[in-house]
């Protein structure tokens, strides 16, 4: 098949994602994961709505539930009434620096955009932790977000996500798609922070802002205002490095370090994962 074909594949299976609020009428894209209505998405794209439009290819428009999502793989999963629908095909094998890839999406309102560009280099991207990347030199736009990126036969190799220095593109790898849609989301502590450059340590802190109700922040009795420094194991050099080490705890135990009041004097806590993985919508 030639570009032309494969962009018109790729187009019939993604999909626009508009928020419910008129303030927010416009988020992102999507790509059908199967033909009943499985939709997959940049956490992101559906920000903190509940309720979101999908918008298909062939001009149907239809309310979606959220059914998981990860903020820290930045991913989502969305379920929409319908059946038949063109669902893409995902790509198992890994992909190569060198291929050619394909990005469709809905970038400044252009519905059903196709860019083609070469893959840069796979794994992780400096100060982005050690979590893995498809990083391909292709042209992108707000709206490509949650859409796919393809290789030259069509096949999904990862969801089109940010733009970093230079130009290049972030996508999560379709490997790491397939592992969220059969495991749902990680744990998470269940915090936002700030990084904060610190001055009496060569390393950085983050600021907790917000907690969330019942979360494992919550059992470990950390505060707003807290300042995260580090796990029993290294300091933070990165905001990434909080992701890091909860993945690494997998569901289980680990240590953190932090600064609390005139952040003077270090304290640990023990915070525990197991029990609190998020829960997926029925």
């Amino acid at each position: 098949m030639g570009i032309g074909e494969v962009g018109e594949l790729l187009r019939r299976s993604t999909v626009h994602i508009r928020g419910a609020s008129p303030r927010r009428r416009s988020a992102g894209s999507g790509v059908i994961w199967d033909a009943e209505g499985t939709i997959i998405t940049n956490a992101h794209v559906i920000g903190e709505e509940e309720a979101h439009w999908v918008d298909l290819w062939d001009g149907r428009s239809m309310q979606a539930d959220i059914k998981a999502r990860d903020d820290q793989w930045d991913l989502a999963r969305l379920k929409v009434p319908a059946s038949g629908l063109a669902a893409a095909t995902f790509r198992n094998q890994p992909v190569r620096p060198g291929e050619l890839v394909i990005a469709v999406g809905n970038p400044l309102g252009f519905t059903g955009a196709l860019t083609t560009g070469i893959v840069h280099a796979t794994g992780p991207f400096s100060g982005l932790g050690r979590r893995p990347w498809v990083q391909a030199a292709i042209r992108l736009a707000p709206g490509n977000s949650g859409g796919p990126l393809a290789d030259a036969a069509g096949h999904v190799v990862g969801i089109n996500t940010m733009i970093v220095s230079g130009g290049i593109a972030l996508s999560v790898p379709s490997a790491t798609v397939e592992e969220f849609v059969r495991n749902g989301a990680r744990p998470r502590l269940g915090v936002t922070v700030r990084p904060v450059r610190m001055d009496r340590r060569n390393g950085l802190g983050l600021l907790i802002l917000t907690i969330d109700p019942g979360s494992p922040a919550v059992q470990a009795s950390l505060l707003i205002g807290d300042l995260l420094i580090g796990t029993g194991k290294a300091s933070f050099t990165a905001t990434a490095d909080l992701a890091d080490a909860i993945a690494e705890a997998g569901s289980g135990h680990f240590t953190l370090r932090f600064l609390r009041g005139d952040h003077t004097r270090e304290r640990e806590v023990v915070i525990s994962l197991e029990s609190h993985l998020t829960r997926e919508a029925a």
